[in-house]
């Protein structure tokens, strides 16, 4: 795990923590492409060198979820666009279990958009 990142993990109390844990977790087993650094003070995946992903939690709900960068080109009901241009986000209920295969499968559909460019 990144230095500068832990704080963003191990500040966070439970069950929110093993959540998010959870999620990198997941996140960078989707293959050697994926790197983790630190932007806008959340933990940001890269896939082939670009930003993919973004951890971070809803300051009101408290709830975590994953920013997609090219959400709007990902077509995936469980993507949710709101007020974005660009990205559309996962919400994750830390309390249940995490959608792995809903996981997977969007960022298969994204993982095939970013080898496109």
């Amino acid at each position: 795990m990144l230095e500068e990142g832990t704080d963003f993990y191990l500040g966070k109390n439970e069950p929110l923590k093993s959540c998010l844990l959870a999620l990198r977790d997941i996140i960078l087993a989707n293959g050697g492409d994926f790197s983790e650094t630190t932007k806008y003070g959340m933990p940001c995946f890269c896939y082939l060198g670009k930003p993919f992903c973004y951890l971070w939690v809803d300051k009101k709900i408290k709830n975590p979820y994953i920013l997609m960068v090219e959400g709007r080109n990902i077509d995936h009901p469980a993507l949710v666009q709101g007020n974005r241009a660009k990205m559309k986000i996962l919400w994750i209920d830390p309390d249940q279990d995490i959608p792995v295969e809903a996981i997977n499968a969007i960022f298969s559909i994204a993982m095939k958009l970013y080898r496109k460019k």
